[in-house]
């Protein structure tokens, strides 16, 4: 199958290019970019350099319009101008961005700043947690791609939701990510002078992802959740650690680990570590899993939940080719199967 990408530039089209250029069902035939176009892509990434020769396009619509998948890999607001169009030429869209994450027109424009350009696919966009819209995603034509924290925070959440035993209004997301998930431009306060031997958190105040968190989990319990959600910088390249917590709302012996296990029990992406385990960023590191743990401290009215994933990979382009994967018929692993990478 051929697949393009529009905005291979960046850190998430940079992955996807890795990962797809070893998948068994597809074939890379187009990367848009207008600053690099006509120069090859191996130039930009030498790490791909055998393994991909192809150069930099325009992302025209006739050029396009000759995949039968196309990847968004480029900054919000973007996506959302070309898709109408490449669906109508008969093309199916998974948008790495968050043009697509979000149902309501207005929670949108309040959150990006700019009136959404096409409100009336948002209806139809299915949001890309593969793990919980499995079964919508084979059917669909436009995938919403999850952003990297509201994965980590949404698959720790869920089974405790699912089962109605925490309290939804007094949710906490205690996240930190490494550098990477900023993107590749340019920006001061991403200089290593600046954010090694730092550590800091960001967006209190309001973060996008806060939304996205609270549909996504709203929509699987089908009642309102809220949540506190703060961000953390840390001084690594990739990875997100989520330390998540959930007042419980009963008092007796409840067996989580077991929750934990059976809920996720068929998911090869999602791992749920033995009683007692503290997950670590470097486990997932370049790998398409989540590792989860889930503690009761001092057997008290408190869960704490710890889930990890490589932002780049499970928290964007590898779940942008899992999601793929289901739409298209593949075996979800395909192209995934790589173990992380240790150091």
């Amino acid at each position: 199958m051929k697949v393009g990408i529009v905005g291979g530039t960046g850190y998430t089209g940079a992955e996807l290019l890795r990962i797809l250029v070893s998948h068994p069902e597809v074939e890379v035939s187009v990367i848009t970019s207008r600053g690099e176009a006509g120069k090859p892509v191996a130039d930009l990434f030498p790490n791909l350099r055998g393994y991909l020769d192809i150069c930099f396009s325009e992302p025209t619509l006739e050029v396009l319009s000759q995949c039968e998948l196309i990847f968004f890999a480029t900054p919000n607001g973007v996506a959302m101008t070309q898709v109408p169009e490449l669906l109508a030429a008969g093309c199916k869209v998974i948008d790495l961005a968050a043009d697509f994450r979000l149902q309501d027109p207005d929670v949108w424009k309040h959150w990006y700043g700019i009136a959404h350009a096409c409100p009336e696919l948002l209806e139809e966009a299915v949001y890309g947690l593969c793990e919980v819209n499995r079964e919508q995603i084979k059917h669909a034509r436009l995938v919403g791609n999850p952003g990297c924290y509201p994965t980590a925070v949404q698959l720790g959440f869920l089974p405790l939701l699912e089962q109605g035993l925490v309290d939804e209004q007094r949710l906490i997301a205690d996240t930190k990510s490494g550098v990477s998930g900023a993107g590749r431009n340019a920006k001061t306060d991403l200089l290593l002078c600046e954010a090694s031997e730092n550590f800091k958190a960001y967006a209190v105040a309001g973060h996008r992802h806060w939304p996205e968190i609270k549909q996504g989990l709203s929509a699987k319990v089908n009642k309102a959740v809220d949540l506190t959600f703060v961000p953390h910088l840390t001084p690594m390249i990739r990875g997100i650690h989520a330390t998540l917590y959930a007042p419980l709302k009963i008092n007796e012996a409840v067996n989580l680990q077991d929750i934990y296990q059976q809920y996720y029990k068929n998911e090869f992406f999602v791992d749920v570590l033995p009683e007692g385990s503290h997950p670590e960023t470097r486990s997932v590191r370049a790998s398409n899993h989540c590792r989860i743990a889930v503690h009761r401290p001092h057997n008290g009215e408190l869960v704490v939940i710890l889930s990890v994933i490589d932002n780049l990979v499970k928290g964007a382009a590898g779940q942008a080719v899992q999601n793929m994967n289901i739409m298209c018929g593949f075996d979800e692993r395909a192209g995934l199967t790589n173990a992380p990478l240790l150091p």
